[in-house]
């Protein structure tokens, strides 16, 4: 096997060392301020199974370069809006790397530092999907 140049350990770190960080109780505090896109990155299936932060924008990682850019066929009015971004994913490492990725692109935006895996211990509201959906 190969030796990788940069672990994805230190991909993360790097990226965190440069975009800004929300933490959960911030975040919290501003749930339902008109201003402020939250937007989850992780998997369709993460979200059935552990349902999402209420009023939150899915958006797959794997597509979030190409929702935010105006120039591609597969732009979201969502993202054209002049709000404040909040991107999550479970941990905050997904989202570390992404947010980092759309600041290289100029795009504004920030990311849950710890993620959606302690989003409910905090006292954030959590919605789950309808089983028969």
């Amino acid at each position: 096997m190969a030796k990788l140049l940069k672990s994805s350990a230190d991909l993360v770190a790097a990226a965190r060392a440069r975009i800004e960080e929300v933490a959960t109780p911030d975040l919290i505090a501003r749930l339902g301020d008109p201003d402020v896109v939250v937007v989850d990155i992780r998997d369709i299936r993460e979200r059935q199974r552990s349902g999402f932060i209420p009023g939150s924008v899915h958006a797959p990682r794997g597509m979030v370069e190409f929702w935010i850019d105006p120039d591609s066929p597969y732009f979201k009015e969502v993202f054209g809006q002049d709000k404040t971004f909040v991107f999550h994913c479970a941990s905050g490492w997904r989202s570390a790397l992404t947010v980092a990725t759309l600041q290289d692109m100029g795009f504004k935006a920030a990311h849950l530092k710890d993620g959606f895996s302690t989003w409910e211990k905090q006292g954030g509201p959590v919605e789950k999907s309808d089983p028969a959906t």
